[in-house]
């Protein structure tokens, strides 16, 4: 190894660091404190040998084979910014990224892994969090990971091997879930839903959980021994590339033409917006909204039982509900 190339090393070394210290003062695993040593154990830029930054008129691509020892710097300490990093373009459009770690690591509590644990993640992306799924469960047998083509997959096994981790990797719809390795104990999805995907819930063990953004929040879904799942949002926003395949969500958001000009600043309502997807009128969705309090995202839930699919604001079984796709 050459003197830069250690020098790079430290570099990235420094940088973990500092995004880990970074992640301790947000508490965002105060409750789970094993994925700090997770986070610091697993090296993200490993899994971003290139990713793009957004600049004014495109992306600007940052690369760990930049001819220049200054651009190798920029990618390595860029590699551990509490940022996603956009790692795959398709006609301007961001197809695939490498999550907020910050965010990563919120979902990976709420995930509420176990030792033992058979695990389906759904969007492998750069095989990062693939990667830090199988350091937690230190069993890559037990991490099943599937993504749409093989422009992703291939790099991200490649990734993962690099980095010493062999979870199953798959190339499919991840709508569909992967059949061949449940049942699972725990599902996450790192891509955005327009709904649940029933074949998971078919897919999952007795008291598995979900983990899946859906309209721009994060689901936690608990599935009990008869396929019936049910659970809240969790506070947090997440904004995420949208599934791609059979099951792709909306692209378009909901206007608020119309709307007075609050409605359209707060994102607690923009969020009701999206999850009704036109099942109520927005000046009625408004009046809704100022008469319950205006409630932000952790009053709302879904259920997800046989064919149907609901999304409830406080009570499942309440007056304030609206039908999945």
């Amino acid at each position: 190894m050459g003197a830069y190339d250690s020098e790079l090393t430290r570099v990235a070394a420094e940088a973990r660091a500092a995004l880990i210290r970074q992640i301790d003062r947000e508490g965002a695993w105060r409750t789970d404190p094993v994925w700090r040593e997770t986070f610091a154990e697993v090296p993200r830029h490993l899994f971003v040998p290139y990713y793009y930054v957004g600049v004014v008129g495109g992306y600007e691509r940052y690369a760990a084979d930049d001819p220049d020892p200054a651009g190798r710097e920029r990618w390595a300490r860029g590699a551990y910014a509490d940022a996603p990093l956009a790692t795959r373009l398709h006609d301007g459009e961001l197809v695939s990224s490498s999550s907020q770690p910050s965010l990563m690591a919120r979902m990976l509590v709420a995930l509420g892994v176990r030792d033992g644990d058979r695990v389906l993640e759904v969007g492998t992306g750069t095989g990062y969090n693939a990667a830090l799924l199988a350091h937690r469960l230190g069993d890559d047998s037990l991490v099943t990971t599937v993504d749409m083509e093989p422009e992703i997959t291939e790099p991200a096994r490649q990734h993962l091997a690099g980095a010493g981790y062999h979870p199953v990797v798959v190339t499919g719809d991840g709508a569909h879930g992967v059949p061949a390795h449940a049942p699972y104990d725990r599902i996450m999805a790192t891509c955005m839903l327009p709904t649940v995907p029933r074949p998971w819930i078919a897919q999952c063990a007795p008291g598995a959980r979900i983990i899946a953004p859906l309209n721009n929040g994060l689901l936690a879904l608990d599935v009990d021994g008869s396929g019936r799942a049910e659970g809240r949002f969790l506070p947090t926003g997440a904004y995420f590339v949208p599934l791609r395949g059979e099951s792709r969500a909306p692209a378009e958001p909901v206007s608020t033409r119309g709307l007075p000009g609050r409605a359209r600043d707060q994102e607690s309502f923009r969020f009701l917006l999206g999850l009704l997807r036109g099942a109520l009128e927005p000046t009625r969705a408004y009046a809704l909204w100022e008469s319950v309090g205006m409630p932000d995202r952790d009053r709302y839930g879904v259920t997800v039982s046989g064919p149907r699919a609901w999304a409830w604001l406080d009570d499942p079984e309440g007056r304030h509900a609206w039908p999945l796709p």
